[in-house]
């Protein structure tokens, strides 16, 4: 048997002896150290270069630097064009309310001109006529506000001057057609109380059927019952 193993070893089928130098072990890891960062160093060139190739990094920060600039520009133009409709709508609010203003001035001084108007008739029947009664109606006006009601007005003036106080009533009589048949109304059902101190308006709203047909109105200055002054006019 051993000398079967001696031959062995000395043929040319003997293994193969393999001669290595024995290194410490701290030179071993710095081996490995240098040559991780050589490979690590060599990595990072190539991807600096790749993105070199690909256009990647080329004028970056400038890129950069610009599109900051131009989001500042649009957000400054945005904060100026928001100002500018911010005071728009303020002007629009504000004209706005001046046009209803001037809308119910316009409306407040046609009322004032139609009571002007009211009153300028008024006075202008405050002038003495021509006659010597003492008592006269010099105005009465009938209006339909409504289909059931009629606005009237009478204005009573003595005449004479430092006349004294008249007490009496007055009564407005209404007649016309109603259905095609005759129709008479009265503004009350009892004569209106009045009392004359120089002139007197009196005004008021009767209701009236909405199919009557008014066709003359007549007022009279009642006292102890006898008529006294009597003006009728004709719709």
């Amino acid at each position: 048997m051993r000398l079967r193993l001696l031959r062995r070893r000395m043929t040319v089928s003997a293994p193969r002896m393999v001669i290595r130098s024995a290194a410490p072990w701290p030179l071993r890891w710095l081996l490995a150290a240098v040559v991780l960062g050589f490979s690590a160093a060599l990595t990072l060139w190539a991807f600096e270069f790749g993105k070199e190739i690909a256009g990647l990094d080329r004028n970056a920060k400038q890129e950069l630097e610009q599109l900051r600039n131009e989001v500042q520009t649009l957000r400054a133009d945005l904060n100026r064009a928001q100002s500018i409709v911010n005071t728009s709508e303020g002007l629009l609010t504000a004209e706005k309310a001046a046009q209803e203003q001037l809308v119910l001035q316009m409306a407040q001084l046609q009322a004032d001109n139609q009571t002007l108007r009211s009153d300028l008739g008024f006075f202008e029947r405050l002038i003495p006529g021509s006659g010597s009664e003492a008592l006269s109606i010099r105005g009465l006006q009938v209006d339909r506000v409504a289909g059931e009601q009629i606005k009237w007005q009478v204005l009573m003036i003595q005449a004479l001057k430092n006349a004294p106080d008249f007490k009496g009533h007055l009564e407005l009589v209404f007649t016309g057609t109603l259905d095609g048949k005759p129709w008479t109304a009265k503004q009350a059902s009892e004569p209106q109380p009045v009392l004359i101190k120089g002139y007197l308006r009196q005004e008021g709203l009767v209701d009236v059927p909405p199919q009557a047909v008014v066709k003359t109105v007549t007022a009279k200055i009642l006292q102890g019952g006898a008529t006294k002054v009597m003006h009728t006019i004709k719709i």
